[in-house]
């Protein structure tokens, strides 16, 4: 399974980019698919704060991939990988 659900609703999925969990929430678009998920818009997920620069992680995830945009700060940006399974 791709993504993972919460009992509250929230669902995450597991970033191979940044090494962590990012959720979502009803806000986004998901097509249902647990297995090969499709989430709108892109996500952005920042890291850090003010002095340091925040590391910085921008993708889209369709029909079960995720596609690292090129502002993102980790070594996979500008990739498109399969999404791992998720354990929550």
């Amino acid at each position: 399974m791709k993504i993972g659900q919460f009992s509250d609703g929230l669902k995450v999925f597991f970033c191979p980019g940044c090494q962590m969990h990012h959720g979502f929430d009803s806000r986004w678009f998901f097509n249902g698919d647990f297995e090969r998920p499709t989430i709108s818009p892109s996500y952005l997920v920042t890291i850090g704060r003010h002095p340091d620069p925040p590391d910085r992680c921008h993708s889209f995830v369709r029909d079960g991939q995720i596609e690292f945009l090129s502002d993102c700060t980790h070594s996979l940006a500008g990739q498109t990988v399969d999404l791992p399974d998720v354990e929550v």
